[in-house]
């Protein structure tokens, strides 16, 4: 599997993926970039769960064959 280094940017949109749980402000600390794989966002969904109280957010997107994980600091 094939990985791309990215330097962490700003979200594109002007409000960052957020739910009720989470209503502080999101900082994008890191992003990586994988080739696609369909189980992936089982990960994704398990860090949410057991991360949110350290303040951490993930994000996946998929993007044709490569997908991307967002990291996000909750303030």
């Amino acid at each position: 599997m094939e990985t791309h280094d990215t330097a962490p940017t700003a979200p594109t949109s002007p409000t960052a993926p957020t739910s009720p749980h989470h209503q502080g402000k999101l900082e994008l600390i890191a992003v990586q970039q994988f080739d696609s794989y369909s189980n992936l966002y089982k990960v994704v969904d398990f860090l949410n769960r057991n991360l949110r109280k350290h303040h951490l957010m993930f994000g996946l997107t998929k993007d044709e064959d490569i997908m991307t994980i967002n990291i996000y600091e909750v303030e």
